[in-house]
């Protein structure tokens, strides 16, 4: 059965299929799969009962999710049932949903199971979970690991047991076990998804990601995961730009970063290097445009990770278990989180100084392009192979994952193919906070482009539902000027004290005419659209969106904003005058700019 999100609305639309007998496969399928070690909590049938019987007075119209089966990672609170975060001794039956799991239910998701984990989410293995649930499996080949630390979420929806899941994402565990099991993982912009009844791991850090076997079903399910809670301290509201509506298709060119050549690390694979390689030559053939950057502040940021301060949150997170039992942890989870015994107050603010310029150099980078393409790893191990070197393998997985919520990035992690050894191997899409949804549009894009198989299932790539037309967000907005704010001009200042940053120099379409008002200083041109009209020089700035209203605010009559047409068809926001403002005005338009008639034209006989 195809449990994509898409597929089923349509089934249970068309009354093919009802959402007992979607869970009754589901159920049955987990049963054939039992010795991959998904789960730690599945739910019966008899338990799933009150979520059916709940949706009989809905149709899949009245609910988004309806009847849609979905898997809950073992830190994250389903009401009713146990969570351990894969430590009996930790283990409390919560009352109460986690907030996450709450919208999606009221949206109609039904819950199959808590799955399998890393320890306390601490790991990107898949492999440090103690009986009697054990190492979890990868999903095209049981020798080898899931990723983790949300190895059953990732796997279960691989294997298409359920539509989508939910991991959690500190320092990659919703984006390696997503590139290991051949599936999309998305890591949203922290706070945009409430961590209310998840057992945290670095509360500053975490975030409940999102897998899926498709962009279409990743977005689907972002859109009611990421409800704003009032009672997540660390929550944060979506921003306009960055809704659902922003989640569109079609991509013709874009321009994408990677990192130096010497600074990228595949420990030894040569596969997953060419891979690499091909995945770069693919995004080329998109459309996109590459440039190498140096990736140092990324890489530095991420070592502070664990050698840093901030594995002190995580002995917080479990500071009674690590003070009365701490047999009872894993030794390589007792290892790492006892690291924090040794820093101090001052390490830490040491470290936040350090990580704050690491923060402000990866944005000053990352706003130059619409994102930057890395590997999700530099390789792939087998169970035996991390049982034996536990915490270097480990390492070895977080070199291009650990920086990512340090820094306050968004990312997504995408199918790239598959390795000499049959496995598959993925790439991660990265960009500044609240960009998920042209993060998802660009994975989106890269599905519909590459075909790739979807996890370790037969079905196939499905035609994306995305309407068509990509709409380019940026942190700031786009202003066209064309007078005494050209760059060096007397007003220019009211755009760089506002931290506006000059995009291009241009000209508009043949359907404008200059004018030069009376008065001043400073002195002030209307630009004006006419059938008549010529080409005038204009320059394109963009202004931080929290300052774009107080610049317009103290634009004086008879100007202001409307859209200026340019040159290469686009329009954007810009200076402009309607007919009658301009009477009695002097016609400029031969100069064919203000910055020409101020240099030429005032000086002639008879200019002013």
């Amino acid at each position: 059965m195809n449990l994509t999100i898409a597929n089923l609305r349509k089934q249970y639309r068309e009354e093919n299929v009802t959402p007992e007998q979607v869970v009754e496969y589901s159920l049955k399928m987990c049963e054939k799969f039992n010795s991959h070690n998904i789960w730690i909590n599945r739910l019966t049938l008899s338990q799933l009962k009150p979520y059916l019987e709940n949706l009989t007075q809905y149709s899949p119209e009245d609910l988004p999710l309806y009847g849609i089966p979905f898997a809950i990672k073992d830190n994250i609170d389903l009401a009713g049932v146990p969570t351990t975060a894969a430590c009996s001794a930790f283990e409390y039956v919560p009352d109460k949903n986690a907030f996450v799991v709450e919208q999606l239910i009221e949206a109609g998701a039904i819950p199959i199971g808590k799955t399998n984990m890393d320890q306390f989410a601490t790991g990107l293995v898949g492999t440090r979970s103690p009986e009697p649930w054990g190492p979890c499996k990868n999903a095209f080949n049981t020798d080898y690991i899931s990723g983790g630390s949300s190895s059953g979420s990732a796997v279960a929806v691989a294997l298409g047991l359920v539509s989508f899941s939910l991991g959690t994402d500190t320092a990659g565990s919703g984006r390696v076990p997503a590139a290991f099991n051949n599936i999309i993982g998305l890591k949203p912009s922290k706070g945009l998804v409430s961590m209310t009844g998840v057992v945290p791991a670095c509360r500053s850090l975490d975030c409940v990601s999102i897998f899926a076997l498709t962009t279409d079903d990743a977005n689907a399910v972002f859109q009611f995961a990421s409800t704003n809670d009032p009672n997540d301290s660390y929550s944060r509201s979506m921003p306009f730009e960055n809704k659902a509506r922003f989640y569109i298709n079609s991509i013709n060119e874009f321009t994408f970063a990677v990192p130096l050549p010497e600074q990228l690390e595949f420990f030894n694979n040569d596969s997953a290097k060419q891979l690499f390689g091909k995945s770069v030559s693919t995004l080329e053939k998109m459309g996109g445009k590459k440039e190498v950057i140096d990736f140092s502040p990324f890489l530095e940021a991420a070592r502070l990770l664990y050698e840093g301060p901030w594995v002190a949150e995580r002995y917080v997170a479990i500071e009674e278990l690590m003070l009365q039992n701490p047999q009872e942890l894993l030794p390589e989870i007792n290892t790492i989180v006892s690291m924090a015994k040794t820093k101090s107050a001052a390490d830490a603010f040491k470290s936040e100084y350090k990580m704050q310029e690491f923060r402000v150099q990866a944005k000053q980078v990352l706003k130059q392009f619409d994102m930057l393409v890395t590997p999700t790893t530099g390789t792939i191990y087998t169970i035996q192979e991390v049982q034996s070197d536990p915490i270097n393998l480990n390492s070895n997985l977080g070199y291009y994952t650990n920086y990512m919520n340090l820094l306050d990035l968004a990312s997504i992690a995408v199918p790239a193919g598959f390795l000499d050894s049959g496995l598959p191997w993925g790439i991660t899409f990265v960009s500044l906070a609240m960009r998920d949804r042209a993060l998802l549009s660009y994975a989106n894009r890269w599905q519909q482009f590459t075909k790739l198989s979807l996890g370790n299932t037969d079905i196939d790539n499905v035609e994306t539902n995305a309407a068509d037309g990509f709409v380019e967000l940026h942190d700031g907005i786009k202003i066209v000027v064309c007078g005494a704010h050209l760059q060096g001009l007397p007003l220019n200042w009211q755009l760089t004290e506002r931290g506006g940053v000059l995009i291009e120099k241009t000209k508009t379409q043949n359907n404008y005419e200059l004018f030069a008002l009376s008065g001043g200083p400073p002195f002030r041109p209307a630009l004006v659209r006419s059938d008549s009209g010529s080409s005038i020089e204009v320059e394109v700035w963009e202004l931080p969106a929290e300052n774009y209203g107080s610049f317009v605010e103290g634009i004086p009559s008879p100007l202001g904003i409307g859209k200026v047409e340019l040159r290469d068809g686009s329009e954007l926001p810009g200076f402009i005058c309607e007919q009658n403002g301009v009477e009695g005005a002097k016609n400029i338009s031969q100069f064919g700019g203000w910055r020409n008639y101020m240099k030429k034209g005032r000086e002639a006989p008879g200019a002013k």
